[in-house]
């Protein structure tokens, strides 16, 4: 009996190892970060940042679409393929104007990757304008 325990675990250890492996093949997206935070800003300011990402897969990475939340966040993204070792960028900007307090405008980025769909978000503070 202990050896049948000892063989299943054995195949259910090679199985996770396959499954590991087959996982790591294909376009994967690494992010250098994955959010920025702004902190306070003043209502009606733009801002904007650049998310970096790296194709850290064995196939070339594709990328569909980039969606935002709202219309006050505008994503540009590469529309070439990105290489296996290349690094590309998605810059997104935000507009604050008609918005207040706590914002986290999240940012959908579809692709043939591993994980076919990433978040990537820009955090602030919206402010009253002062006087």
């Amino acid at each position: 009996m202990k050896k049948l325990g000892l063989l299943m675990t054995v195949f259910a250890f090679v199985f996770a190892l396959q499954v590991n492996a087959q996982e790591q093949n294909g376009p994967v997206i690494t992010f250098k970060e994955k959010s920025i935070d702004f902190g306070d800003i003043t209502q009606g300011d733009k801002v904007s940042h650049t998310f970096e990402l790296t194709n850290s897969g064995t196939a070339p990475l594709v990328i569909s679409n980039v969606a935002a939340t709202c219309g006050c966040t505008v994503p540009s993204w590469p529309k070439e393929p990105v290489a296996p070792g290349k690094s590309a960028e998605i810059k997104v900007s935000f507009n604050s104007a008609g918005k207040m307090g706590k914002q986290n405008s999240v940012v959908r980025i579809y692709s043939n990757a591993s994980e076919p769909i990433e978040k990537v978000s820009l955090i602030s503070n919206v402010l009253p304008k002062t006087k």
